[in-house]
């Protein structure tokens, strides 16, 4: 047989599974197997292949890439992104610089409402254009398979207008792309809360399931923004029509967001700045994968979820990158990764299980992503010469990533 890419002399290929499991939870979190001096073989746009260079008899591919000094692991699943917006908000960095928080920023029409007012004055084609160039650049940095909320709309045309870009992502690159109907981000100023719920409920929702643009449907559950309650009325509509929910949790505050997450089965609780032992006992009775945003926490100046403590109650943890203009401006993987390891004292192996086996579930998409196992989708990255795995969070500013195979081919 002819292999499309056969990659040689792999100094460590790293989250190799021969059987995937559903999860990664507490002391599981800390393995990582790394086979040395291995080869990986793609064919048809998955993995065929892979095992140690000396038992490699008699190869033949069409390309062949030697990684000499080099690791190979599976490329990063994001869990969370915003990833279609409009424009930056690098003027409220200013402000955040010379002390407004979050929430007054919000009250003087910045934050959400800001890249709402600025999506909808814009047209479909030129949100998808400026989308893409995000696109490709997260493809860059490692990313292979990502979630693309909703949630900058906040009118029943430019929710669809979103998540019309977000699906036409999923199809016009290689990217693997999951949606969220997150039209419950905000309220904008022109309706009260209650009427603003009675739309997303009755027009919104229907309107995006008719279109079939959601996987899932997401609240953000915080002080000022959406109480437990209505996060729960909201996404048992969502369920109505298919939409699992995911939940913007205890970002500011302690919200309830987890508990009224867990009471939903939500596939997931994301943020978790602002959690304790309560909410982590309610995870513990759950499925629920919470999910940490150290973007958010690192560019906000917030405190970190606390993810020692979460592991160490043997629940699974997620991370993703929160890719969007107003909190998290980076949807690069390996930067989230090192801000695990620095700030939310993970190990190298606990952060990289939780940015592609662990997000992969969060995205109910590990059959096919977030490990090296035969069958696969063939979504790769080759790293720079670098002396070990761990190399990658330490060098937290450089780009380690040299080379980048989504669906079995390289991304240029």
């Amino acid at each position: 047989m002819t292999w499309d890419i056969l990659i040689t002399n792999i100094k460590g290929l790293a989250q190799v599974r021969d059987n995937t499991p559903s999860v990664l939870a507490g002391s599981a979190m800390a393995e990582l197997p790394v086979l040395e001096n291995a080869y990986l073989a793609i064919a048809d746009g998955k993995i065929a292949d892979y095992g140690e260079m000396q038992s490699l008899a008699n190869p033949s591919a069409d390309q062949i890439i030697d990684a000499k000094g080099r690791f190979v692991f599976p490329s990063f699943v994001d869990s969370h992104t915003h990833l279609v917006f409009a424009a930056s908000r690098e003027e409220e960095f200013v402000m955040k610089i010379k002390g407004a928080s979050y929430a007054e920023i919000a009250a003087k029409g910045g934050g959400i409402l800001n890249s709402a007012q600025k999506l909808q004055r814009m047209s479909e084609d030129e949100l998808y254009e400026r989308s893409l160039v995000r696109a490709f650049e997260i493809m860059k940095t490692g990313t292979g398979a990502v979630e693309i909320k909703s949630g900058y709309g906040l009118t029943v045309e430019d929710e669809l207008k979103m998540l019309r870009v977000a699906r036409k992502i999923g199809r016009e690159t290689p990217l693997k792309v999951k949606t969220t109907f997150l039209g419950a981000h905000a309220v904008p100023k022109s309706l009260t809360k209650d009427k603003y719920i009675q739309l997303v409920i009755e027009e919104m929702i229907p309107a995006v399931a008719e279109e079939k643009l959601a996987d899932y449907i997401d609240v953000f559950c915080e002080e000022g923004f959406f109480s437990p309650g209505e996060t729960e009325q909201i996404c048992e509509a969502g369920k109505k029509f298919g939409m699992r929910p995911r939940i913007h949790a205890n970002q500011l505050h302690r919200s309830g967001g987890v508990q009224v997450g867990v009471k939903l089965n939500a596939i997931s609780v994301d943020h978790l700045e602002n959690i304790g032992e309560e909410e982590i006992k309610a995870l513990q009775s759950s499925s629920t994968i919470p999910t940490a945003l150290p973007g958010a926490a690192f560019f906000l100046n917030l405190s970190y979820p606390p993810a020692r403590d979460i592991m160490n109650a043997g629940l699974p943890l997620a991370i993703a990158s929160d890719y969007n203009p107003g909190s998290s401006p980076s949807g690069n993987m390996s930067l989230m990764v090192a801000l695990a390891c620095v700030k939310m004292r993970m190990t190298p192996e606990e952060a990289f299980n939780a940015a592609t086996i662990n997000t992969a579930a969060a995205m109910e998409i590990l059959e096919t992503h977030g490990s090296i196992t035969r069958g696969k989708t063939a979504n790769v990255c080759i790293t720079k010469p670098i002396p070990t795995l761990s190399y990658i969070p330490y060098s937290f500013g450089a780009q380690l990533v040299d080379q980048v195979i989504i669906n079995g081919a390289l991304i240029g």
